[in-house]
């Protein structure tokens, strides 16, 4: 079995304990993480090696965005990704391999990504911030479609900044003109899926209609009780990893550690396919 799992976990430096609980909890053997907010030379490489992460690929950058792959297994391949002519720290990607010792029948590719948020008018010509969100969308599945095939082994999995599905979000009707939920970056995010046909674990496993959220707002003091989240962290596999899929989980008790990142980690375990 082969445990992978995301969190946006606000600022590394924060979350070290965090992980640790999350290591010893879960037993994952990769972590990807989103908005690390460090530069990649003051990135607590040897806390991670601590808490058994010895094996680091990182994309830093200082004060904002920063995503980062943390294994148990060696990670081959390690690829700093960049999109439309920026190079902000938003994409990282490596493989593990079963030659290494990891419970795996075939190479595995694994990408941390982090979309952008897109500030707060859906309108791209009004807001420069919500037209790089959709350029960034495109240009992640053009480079999908473009580098790879779907009969790769692949895990994608990061905060993607959107919602897609009505029960994503806490209100469809509301949020349908809010950044995260609009048919426009919907139809980005569904054009990203089709890039290499990758499949959405959590609603692979979890039916369509019911309400599954990853992120609430820090503005709620007693966020569970109002409950208004929205699922924006993801996790999605290419066809060949289908069968092997054997559960999710969204750690939503996360979000009451202290000092609490806004997201939660999701978590997806990997089997061998069941006999026929």
């Amino acid at each position: 079995m082969l445990s992978l799992l995301t969190w946006n976990v606000n600022s590394i430096r924060k979350r070290i304990d965090g992980l640790a609980r999350l290591a010893e909890t879960t037993n994952a053997d990769v972590i990807c993480l989103q908005e690390t907010k460090v530069d990649g030379h003051l990135f607590p490489t040897d806390a991670m090696t601590e808490i058994g992460f010895p094996y680091q690929a990182i994309a830093g950058q200082p004060g904002y965005n920063g995503v980062a792959i943390l294994s148990r297994w060696p990670l081959h391949d390690i690829a700093r990704i960049h999109h439309c002519e920026r190079q902000d720290a938003r994409h990282i990607a490596a493989t593990i391999r079963p030659e290494d010792g990891a419970p795996i029948d075939e190479a595995i590719q694994i990408h941390s990504l982090y979309v952008p948020a897109g500030g707060p008018i859906p309108d791209p010509e009004a807001n420069p911030k919500f037209a790089h969100k959709l350029k960034f969308l495109d240009a992640v599945a053009d480079h999908f479609a473009g580098g790879y095939g779907y009969r790769d082994p692949m895990v994608l999995m990061g905060d993607f900044n959107v919602a897609p599905l009505p029960a994503d979000v806490w209100d469809h009707l509301k949020l349908s003109k809010i950044v995260t939920h609009t048919p426009i970056e919907i139809a980005a995010l569904e054009r990203l899926k089709r890039s290499l046909a990758f499949i959405d674990v959590v609603r692979e496993l979890i039916p369509a209609d019911d309400p599954v959220f990853t992120w609430w707002s820090y503005r709620a003091a007693d966020w569970q009780a109002v409950n208004k989240g929205r699922r924006l962290d993801h996790i999605w596999v290419t066809p060949p990893l289908k069968a092997h899929i054997a559960g999710v989980e969204v750690l939503v008790d996360v979000r009451h550690w202290q000092p609490p990142s806004d997201h939660v980690p999701v978590l997806l375990k990997l089997g061998k396919p069941p006999a026929i």
